[in-house]
């Protein structure tokens, strides 16, 4: 009888355990003895991890996150992402066993956001389809593939000269107004239909700003594809600091899963990224504060020891993925802003030594007219000729030579008068190829246009025609050969290199267009 009553209340609370929830959530708690500059400390927190999140909870329960970055002997330093006056001494302090998440997926397309995923445009919530870290491991060789697919900018001076191939990192680099948004922006206005997510990240801009760029993106219909964060000048040095890495994390979102959601693979591609950090010489000024605040040893020109790794891992995250991955890729093109052209500053030097070339602005030419005003001598991709079609190879092979030469042979005779035929002909063919390179903003250009414009000025066709006309004989050229001459581009397009049935063809379509053009007197 006991046997059998111990038996039915053992199962009675057996019964009864399985109702119970067992989940445990163990948390540890602590409290702030310190807080100012955006930064506190706390004490108690033994567990806390590195990145951690961190909850707070301030004045009248709001609560604000922040992340743990010191982990010191007998306390914790951490920095505040949200409203640092809510919090003050003695609040306190939850673990979350946590590191920084934002949101991803479709949702955030055509949206501006903060760098916690919040959007700020004024449309509403945002439903994503999940979180990824903020900080994360780059992947490996093995999982790589060298780049081979061209990413065209639309810009025929960078497309010819210094092109950029998909998960290509290009550096665009120049003193502060020289053009370097409106290249990255040119960029994502170039990528409408060409199956590619842009990200723009603006760093410690203006919101004037930020939100002209927006405007511009709406207005050629480039929003649709595209995700800005934002971390305006306003913004804590924190939120300044993790924006880029935010960005990154949702533009690896649509790179690591395929169209359905789904982890990408041979039979489920991953998508192509597009990502721009505009610009990461405002990042390291906040991870410079943050990191004084904290009272991190500083180093050379103040800033912390491992500024360069914080760069080196953020920039590692673009990559051409292989086949059995998913074949996507995430291109970057960092923007650092150089101070009266000294590209040889700490920052200039450590972005130009992680990236695979840069594109590279100079004031002078900017104020000569020179729009992009891209230094051929400076500038180079070191990915180079994998990262272009075929016909662009044949026209543009030497055009950076002859460039270079051109500027050299421009500054050695222009003190002299008595100049022999061979050298005034490269002058001459140096100062139209020069003008042919000019574009104007918000105006990129079909890969196969600008090959034929480059062939055009290669075969001497611009060598009888003033420098003054050489932009509009170019646009009505292509218009002329769009129009009349369709057959060529598409014979072009399929051949995907110059062909002797197409050179013919193009050369009479051009003498047939030079001998109608009208040289503006």
């Amino acid at each position: 009888m006991t046997e059998i009553t111990a038996k039915s209340i053992d199962a009675a609370l057996r019964k009864q355990l399985a109702q119970i929830e067992t989940s445990l959530e163990a948390r540890e708690v602590g409290v702030v003895t310190q807080v100012g500059d955006g930064i506190a400390r706390i004490d108690g927190l033994k567990g806390a991890m590195m990145g951690e999140l961190l909850e707070f909870t301030g004045e009248g329960g709001k609560t604000v996150f922040g992340l743990a970055q010191n982990l010191e002997e007998n306390e914790v330093g951490a920095v505040l992402l949200g409203d640092v006056t809510a919090i003050r001494e003695n609040d306190m302090v939850k673990t979350t066993g946590r590191v920084v998440e934002v949101p991803v997926g479709k949702g955030m397309l055509g949206r501006v956001v903060n760098p916690l995923g919040m959007p700020i445009d004024g449309k509403g919530p945002i439903t994503p389809e999940g979180y990824r870290p903020v900080e994360f491991k780059a992947p490996g060789v093995i999982s790589r593939k060298p780049v081979h697919q061209p990413m065209q900018t639309g810009i025929l001076a960078v497309d010819s000269m210094i092109p950029i191939g998909r998960g290509q990192r290009e550096l665009i680099i120049g003193d502060r107004q020289t053009g370097k948004t409106a290249i990255a922006v040119d960029a994502i206005i170039n990528q409408k239909g060409q199956d590619m997510i842009c990200i723009y990240v603006a760093i410690g801009q203006k919101a004037s700003t930020v939100a002209q760029i927006v405007e511009t993106l709406n207005r050629y219909g480039a929003m649709d594809y595209t995700i800005v964060v934002s971390a305006t000048a306003s913004d804590s040095a924190p939120v300044q600091y993790i924006a880029p890495m935010a960005g990154a994390a949702m533009g690896e979102y649509f790179m690591y899963n395929g169209e359905d959601g789904k982890p990408a693979s041979k039979e489920n591609p991953g998508r192509h990224v597009l990502i721009i950090y505009d610009d990461l010489s405002k990042q390291a000024v906040a991870y410079r504060q943050m990191s004084l605040t904290l009272h991190r040893p500083p180093g050379r020109e103040a800033y912390p020891g491992d500024v360069f790794y914080l760069h080196s891992r953020l920039l590692e995250r673009a990559v051409k993925m292989n086949d059995d991955n998913g074949a996507g890729s995430m291109t970057a093109l960092p923007i650092i802003e150089t101070q009266a052209g000294d590209v040889s500053a700490y920052i200039p030097t450590n972005v130009i030594s992680i990236t695979d070339g840069q594109i590279y602005l100079q004031t002078d030419l900017f104020y000569q007219g020179h729009r992009p005003a891209v230094d051929v001598g400076i500038s180079v991709s070191r990915v180079g000729g994998s990262a272009q079609i075929k016909a662009m190879k044949q026209v543009a092979g030497s055009l950076r030579l002859d460039l270079a030469s051109y500027r050299e042979l421009q500054a050695f005779t222009q003190f002299g008068s008595d100049l022999d035929k061979a050298t005034q002909r490269q002058l001459n063919r140096g100062a139209r190829m020069t003008e042919l390179l000019k574009q104007g903003r918000y105006n990129p250009m079909p890969v196969y246009d600008q090959a034929i414009a480059i062939y055009a000025g290669n075969q001497g066709f611009l060598d009888d025609i003033p420098v003054s006309d050489v932009v509009r004989f170019r646009t009505e050229m292509l218009e002329f050969i769009n129009t009349h001459k369709a057959g060529i581009v598409e014979q072009l397009r399929k051949e995907l290199k110059f062909t002797e049935s197409i050179e013919t063809e193009l050369k009479a379509a051009l003498a047939d267009f030079k001998a109608e053009f009208q040289v503006s007197k």
